[in-house]
């Protein structure tokens, strides 16, 4: 069995090339955005470690400012173990310098290990993927890049043994070791030397690469977390919409009976909104083609009698000789004209009635005087076959409706006709107006045959005409009880055919209208 979702014309073809601007890469897009923000984290750890930096620069600074007061009150012998003992207490290795840069001695001479820097290309490679990953998040986020430390010959070579000349000043200074670790020194001077001390902050960048670690570790469970409901999200919106656009694309395509579009009952959000939204489009749409493909047949077999009949006495005509025969070809004539013209003008109404209705600008109309217009109108231009015209209506009735005046009175037109049509001579014609919940009942009785109860609803049919036997054919096009339930239907009311409420012989068309507004 063929999936109803699949393109069933070449030229669904542009539904593939509409995927190609699908939703999914959006709603990722967007849920992108936002975990970009939160790599911002990076900076902001590039900015921590500015504070750790410039937090230990001053520590150096003071530790080295403490150890120079501590050597300036020291005797000459007491200080290689001052020396040790710093070196040993801060972590760094500790020299001290003549004023002329020459070296007095240093911690590491003594056998302290502080401050041995490491040889990159001994490291595992692990410690070179680190590094790697530091120098690139560095490049990414702009970070500041210190000096390449190296060691001077000359205590002097140093910006910090040459600042400390001035006994005011202790300076302090980061450098960037060969495994791009940071190293701190920092120099102050006591009596006739300057101390100097170098530490290699290992545990700033171990700190940071731990933070990275984490954050990266956050941020690849959030992606992948936000991917999947990404997907998820497009997934529960795209996949619907594509199936309506398909069903969509194969209704404008001329395919509307053959399409189901989905309903999705299952879906209560906007999308299932839509769809069932579409689907009842579609059977509208539907019921619209039928009908009115209906209604060209019914058009075109209703033209072919008259113009049958037409085409016979013309024909006719040709062959006869005698004047009273021609003469009754002639009438014959006039008659399927006459009928002809009525019934294209009937039609033509009919036609235009929905979409009329549909721009029509509705307005109060009181039905009562409407009424009691037309039927003084009949009574003017006189009843035919004697038949007596009445409307009745209480006085404190409200019979206020929003409609549209020409169109209401076409209607009770129709039903006036369509009653005296049926009424025997000196018959009469009501119409009572009354009250029903919200709504205005207008029953327009008569005294004729009534209506069989199998016939009730085929009358409204368009072309559907039940005449009395003593009518001649031809005079009624079959348009207008049709067109008056078009015309109530479009004003939000009803129209039905019942029998007379007092058992007597006769019709009852009952129409109900909405009220304009409730007492």
């Amino acid at each position: 069995m063929a999936d109803p979702d699949d393109p069933q014309s070449p030229r669904d073809l542009n539904l593939t090339w509409s995927a190609r601007v699908s939703l999914t890469p959006r709603i990722l897009a967007v849920n992108i955005i936002a975990l970009a923000m939160l790599a911002g984290g990076f900076f902001y750890l590039d900015s921590f470690r500015s504070r750790i930096l410039d937090s230990r620069i001053a520590q150096a600074s003071r530790e080295a400012r403490l150890i120079a007061d501590g050597l300036a009150v020291a005797e000459a012998h007491e200080r290689p173990a001052l020396v040790m003992g710093y070196a040993r207490d801060t972590g760094a290795r500790v020299r001290l310098y003549s004023r002329d840069g020459a070296l007095l001695d240093d911690s590491r001479a003594r056998g302290s290990r502080n401050a041995v820097l490491r040889d990159p290309d001994k490291d595992p490679w692990r410690q070179d993927v680190a590094r790697f990953l530091d120098a690139a998040i560095d490049t990414i986020v702009g970070a500041a890049r210190p000096p390449l430390f190296r060691e001077r010959r000359n205590g002097l070579g140093w910006p910090d043994v040459r600042a400390a000349l001035d006994p005011a000043i202790a300076r302090a200074s980061v450098w960037r070791a060969p495994d791009r670790t940071p190293v701190i020194t920092a120099a102050a001077s006591y009596g006739d030397g300057i101390v100097f001390t170098t530490a290699n902050a290992r545990d700033i960048t171990q700190t940071v690469r731990l933070e990275r670690f984490r954050l990266t570790v956050v941020l690849a469970i959030v992606a992948l977390v936000s991917v999947l409901l990404s997907l998820f999200l497009a997934r529960t919106i795209v996949r619907p919409l594509r199936r309506l656009s398909r069903a969509a694309v194969r209704v404008r395509l001329g395919r509307a009976r053959e399409v189901v579009v989905p309903r999705l009952p299952d879906r209560r959000d906007e999308i299932g909104l839509l769809a069932r939204a579409l689907s009842d489009m579609s059977g509208a749409l539907r019921a619209r083609i039928d009908a009115t493909e209906a209604f060209a047949a019914d058009v075109t077999h209703e033209l072919k009698n008259p113009l049958a009949s037409v085409r016979s006495a013309i024909d006719g005509l040709g062959h006869v000789k005698d004047p009273e025969l021609q003469e009754r070809l002639l009438a014959i004539v006039r008659d399927d004209v006459h009928r002809l013209d009525r019934l294209i003008t009937d039609i033509s109404d009919a036609s235009r009635l929905d979409a009329q209705l549909s721009r029509a600008k509705f307005e109060p109309i009181d039905m009562a005087a409407m009424i009691d217009g037309l039927v003084m109108q009949r009574r003017a231009r006189g009843v035919e076959r004697g038949i007596l015209l009445s409307a009745d209506a209480p006085r404190d009735l409200s019979a206020i409706v929003f409609g549209e005046g020409t169109r209401l009175e076409r209607v009770f037109d129709n039903l006036i006709d369509n009653a005296i049509s049926f009424s025997p001579d000196g018959g009469n014609i009501a119409i009572a107006l009354r009250r029903a919940g919200d709504e205005l009942e207008a029953n327009v009785i008569d005294e004729g045959p009534g209506v069989p109860d199998a016939e009730r609803d085929s009358i409204f049919r368009r072309f559907h005409s039940v005449r009395p036997e003593a009518e001649a054919f031809g005079r009624h096009s079959g348009l207008g009880l049709a067109i008056a339930r078009t015309i109530v239907e479009g004003h939000g009311g009803t129209i039905m055919v019942e029998s007379r409420e007092d058992g007597l012989s006769g019709a009852r068309f009952v129409v109900r209208l909405p009220l304009a507004e409730s007492e």
